[in-house]
């Protein structure tokens, strides 16, 4: 899966570019005009630079995933140094006019102020201290909380502050780009041999609704995944401090799974997300209302959906990039797909991306979210870019990899309707997908 044909675009532009990472400097409160410096700014955002700390978590992205984790830390009875990093200057401005996350739970709203709060940006600072990102000193600790579409451009830029001491957490729905192979061709291309950085990933199931810049309601309390997927052979262990951090959040019941266990559950997720948050977004509706009959045009839609999305995932668990991921391997660390354990593996695997098993997970997932907005049609209405090409697309582009021959054509019509920005009645997106008379093409 290395070769140009088979290497996906985004993969590929990165394996184009040989440029250096750029140099990017930490503006603060005091880089801003003096009315807006003058403002009140908690302690943290002191102009002075910050100490150096391996024990430092940097939060890259203060969306709603962003504020849920940063808050949560912030708890942690020995309350780790957190660095809050935005996108935007105009963000930075807004800190400092009313500094503070706000996390509304069952009506009560919590508020935390204890942040270092900094925009990374190539442009010089015009006033005030010009101080390098991390004062060059490197990130260990990274939690990347953004967009799915902008989480590894953004941490491919940030590169230069990134090496065999640092753990990178992604939060992403969608499945993190890191996994091998193309994970691992990633690594080698941007970072020296064995200096490149442990990444995990974080599957997280919370509900949470955006109210305004650095303020969300945790609309409905879940969980969090934990754990590996593309260690440094050296320097692995030093992730188990990200790691346990996360898992110890209050607010964020975290639980430390496998690498493989990890995999699976992303996919998972991953059929979910590519059926409720599309639909929701074309129909314009809270998520149970995609569940109301089993035997509608919006049931036969889905039905459609997973069931491509199956033959997918099934034809990926079988390729023997996999493996590595399974831990599937005998003695000599070599793929057999003809021992017991790959067999037993891989029937397991079969009968849970099945095409009922994954149909009932969705209806069951979809119940205990039904009073839930999809983050996709939050998106829509905000008029933000969507996430369905780290969904859907992903799905279309890997049965592409896969198999030259496995179509997902509703699948590709979902993600062209949803880009052209559609709002659709159940009876109108039956007529899309060609179901008439209550017939399934």
């Amino acid at each position: 899966m290395a070769s140009r044909q088979s290497t996906p675009d985004w993969l590929q532009r990165i394996l184009d570019d040989s440029s250096a990472p750029p140099k990017l400097y930490s503006w603060t409160s005091a880089n801003l005009s003096k009315e807006r410096a003058n403002q009140a700014v908690p302690k943290t955002q002191e102009n002075s630079p910050k100490k150096p700390s391996r024990d430092r978590i940097h939060v890259l992205g203060i969306g709603n995933m962003g504020r849920l984790f940063a808050s949560s830390l912030a708890k942690l009875p020995s309350r780790p140094p957190i660095t809050l990093v935005l996108h935007r200057k105009a963000l930075l401005e807004q800190w400092v006019s009313s500094p503070g996350i706000e996390i509304t739970r069952s009506g009560e709203v919590q508020k935390s102020t204890d942040f270092d709060v900094e925009w990374w940006t190539d442009e010089k600072p015009h006033s005030g201290p010009v101080i390098e990102a991390t004062s060059g000193t490197g990130i260990t600790n990274l939690i990347v909380a953004t967009k799915a579409s902008d989480a590894l451009p953004l941490v491919d830029r940030l590169r230069r502050y990134l090496d065999d001491s640092s753990t990178v957490a992604f939060t992403q729905n969608g499945m993190c780009k890191m996994w091998p192979p193309v994970g691992d061709i990633y690594t080698g291309h941007r970072f020296s041999k064995d200096k490149g950085p442990n990444w995990i990933a974080c599957i997280t199931t919370h509900g949470v609704v955006s109210l305004a810049p650095f303020r969300s309601r945790h609309a409905s309390v879940a969980d969090v995944l934990v754990g590996p997927v593309s260690l440094n052979a050296q320097t692995g262990s030093s992730s188990n401090y990200l790691t346990d951090q996360i898992v110890n959040g209050p607010d964020l019941y975290g639980r430390k799974v496998s690498k493989s266990d990890l995999w699976v559950s992303q996919l998972k997720k991953l059929v979910v997300n590519s059926v409720i948050n599309p639909l929701t977004a074309l129909l314009r509706c809270r998520n149970g209302d995609l569940f109301l009959s089993t035997d509608d045009e919006v049931a036969r839609v889905i039905d459609m959906l997973i069931l491509e999305a199956s033959e997918v995932l099934k034809a990926l668990i079988a390729h023997s990039s996999s493996a590595e991921i399974l831990e599937i391997t005998n003695v000599e660390h070599k793929y057999d797909p003809d021992s017991q354990q790959t067999n037993a593996t891989m029937d397991k695997l079969h009968d849970q991306f099945s095409f009922d098993n994954l149909r009932k997970m969705v209806y069951d997932v979809g119940h205990k979210v039904r009073e839930n907005t999809s983050s996709m049609l939050q998106d829509v209405r905000a008029g933000k870019p969507t996430e369905i090409r780290d969904f859907n697309g992903w799905l279309v582009e890997t049965g592409e990899l896969l198999n030259e021959g496995l179509d997902l054509p509703s699948h590709k019509r979902l993600i062209g309707m949803v880009e052209n920005g559609l709002t659709l009645s159940r009876e109108e997106l039956g007529d899309r997908f060609g179901i008439t008379d209550g017939q399934t093409p």
